[in-house]
């Protein structure tokens, strides 16, 4: 029996040829730049980059869109450049963005990361949407081909304005393929040791050094409001039953006591064993 419709059109092959290559200047080293509909806005300078691991908005894209900023979601880790750049996002916003041409083309709802900071490009689309749309990029033919309900859609390249944005990432020596940190459930984060009375070092505690500035801020004042709960020495915790944990020598209380004899040690030795009883002292 024949496969439902919608199960074959996901399989659609999609090819490259030199049709494809009509109306582009060769040769050429030029970026893949396209437009799209974003929330019913035609949106021009488009980045498609296989190497960013996220979609990315620049905040004067997000404020020409007219969008409220209570529409941002928290998204409090960091993201990178190449260069090891890290900047945080202004938080997240799912925009209805819409590919191709009527009839082949493609609407879903995305996830942007919205950046504060230079660039050239008002969007950035990354591999999280090129693999949604299961899509096919060819640099060499400055195109995008996916696969649609009413065969394979396609959008061209705008090789004008790529050059364009290119002459002008070269004269800001801009950053534009940014990466999600991957959390590794081997991975120890590093810490930060935060004094939380001042002018008290033993009065401390630490705390993941990868959190906004905003978070940060919020964490160490959380601290400070409540200082009662920490117990910095044993004279904090008056009143804590043996029931709860003592320590004990498992020895035999019916047996007497036996006192050894004193062993001696080199002078380094002993300078050693004296300043480790003092430290447990």
């Amino acid at each position: 029996m024949e496969p439902p419709f919608k199960q074959r059109w996901t399989n659609q092959d999609m090819f490259f040829n030199e049709e494809d290559a009509r109306g582009i200047r060769q040769p050429h080293n030029d970026p893949l730049v396209i437009t799209l509909t974003i929330k019913w806005f035609n949106t021009k300078r488009i980045l498609v980059d296989n190497g960013s691991s996220a979609d990315i908005m620049y905040l004067p894209a997000f404020q020409q869109l007219k969008l409220d900023p209570g529409r941002l979601r928290p998204f409090d880790s960091p993201i990178f450049s190449l260069n090891g750049d890290r900047v945080y996002p202004k938080g997240m916003v799912m925009l209805k963005v819409t590919v191709g041409t009527y009839t082949k083309q493609l609407t879903h709802q995305l996830d942007f990361l919205v950046v504060d900071c230079p660039s050239s490009y008002n969007v950035i689309i990354g591999r999280p949407t090129l693999n949604r749309w299961k899509a096919a990029t060819f640099t060499y033919y400055l195109k995008v081909k996916f696969p649609t309900e009413d065969g394979v859609g396609e959008v061209k390249g705008d090789q004008v304005l790529a050059r364009e944005c290119y002459q002008e990432v070269l004269a800001t020596n801009e950053n534009h393929t940014w990466t999600i940190e991957e959390e590794k459930e081997d991975k120890v984060e590093a810490l930060e040791a935060v004094e939380l009375v001042e002018g008290e070092t033993a009065k401390m505690t630490r705390i993941g050094t990868t959190l906004s500035p905003e978070m940060r801020t919020k964490l160490i004042q959380f601290f400070k409001e409540n200082l009662d709960v920490f117990a910095w020495s044993h004279k904090d915790m008056p009143g804590i039953s043996r029931q709860v944990i003592q320590h004990e020598l498992n020895v035999d209380p019916g047996r007497k006591p036996i006192k050894q004899r004193r062993r001696l040690f080199s002078p380094e030795r002993s300078q050693a064993i004296t300043d480790e009883v003092n430290k447990l002292l």
